[in-house]
């Protein structure tokens, strides 16, 4: 039987989508060869920036990344446990509706995932990593091997290293894998927060939860509305408080 470490260098290999052949996608091809590696259905890297910020880099798929923002968008969930508590979070769909039924009626209603193991995984340049495993049968939970897992998200955090070392860093500052479509969009959120806070006269933390409370009275998500905020379609200073619907964006 071949090694963890072979069997995810063989998995990582395979992944020849063009669409993720540049070096801030690295932690998307990263995350395919987690899922693929571990036989889960969908995966996502993160990182615990300053401040307790979750910063995603990565996922396997389209859906993986939309339950990473959904995620966001209710405000917690089992991954952002797992940073917080520093230790293996599981939860199958009673677990999520018990502990966070804000998130658990997101993932549930747009995704067709069913349980969720978030992992804290080593260090990397930008925070503690993190690896979040996404199911559609919760039966398939109690088979994951934990320690195997734990090794996955190690061998990945490897590699986010070793390109730090060896890539040429981006123009932005910091290696080209903090860069990548899923963190800018998570960084247009500080961004609108920003804006929202200076026109309502807001904290940081305030701005942040009235941009989760608009996007979720119109079924979006946070990064979403922020980018409309960013580029000028939505103005901060119309947003309104949890309970009112915001504005449409303008063309």
């Amino acid at each position: 039987m071949s090694s963890i470490a072979a069997r995810f260098r063989d998995a990582l290999e395979d992944v020849r989508d063009p669409d993720l052949a540049g070096p801030e996608l690295l932690p998307a091809r990263l995350a395919r060869a987690c899922a693929r590696t571990l036989g889960v259905d969908g995966a996502g890297l993160s990182v615990g920036t300053a401040g307790a910020a979750r910063l995603p880099l990565g996922a396997s798929s389209v859906t993986s990344d939309l339950a990473e923002r959904l995620q966001f968008t209710a405000g917690d969930g089992p991954c952002t446990a797992a940073q917080r508590h520093g230790e293996p979070v599981f939860a199958a769909t009673t677990d999520l509706r018990r502990r966070w039924p804000g998130y658990a009626g997101l993932l549930l209603g747009q995704t067709p995932y069913r349980a969720v193991v978030a992992l804290p995984i080593g260090e990397t340049l930008a925070g503690p990593g993190a690896l979040d495993l996404f199911f559609t049968d919760e039966s398939a939970v109690p088979e994951l091997d934990v320690f195997e897992a734990m090794a996955v998200g190690d061998l990945a955090c490897s590699a986010l290293g070793d390109a730090a070392v060896w890539a040429q860093w981006a123009r932005e500052g910091g290696p080209a894998w903090l860069h990548g479509p899923a963190s800018r969009r998570r960084r247009d959120v500080w961004t609108a927060a920003g804006r929202v806070a200076m026109a309502r006269d807001a904290s940081a933390p305030a701005a942040v939860e009235l941009l989760r409370a608009a996007a979720r009275a119109t079924g979006r998500t946070v990064d979403d509305l922020a980018g409309d905020v960013v580029a000028g379609r939505v103005d901060p200073a119309d947003l309104r408080p949890a309970g009112g619907l915001p504005p449409a964006p303008r063309d």
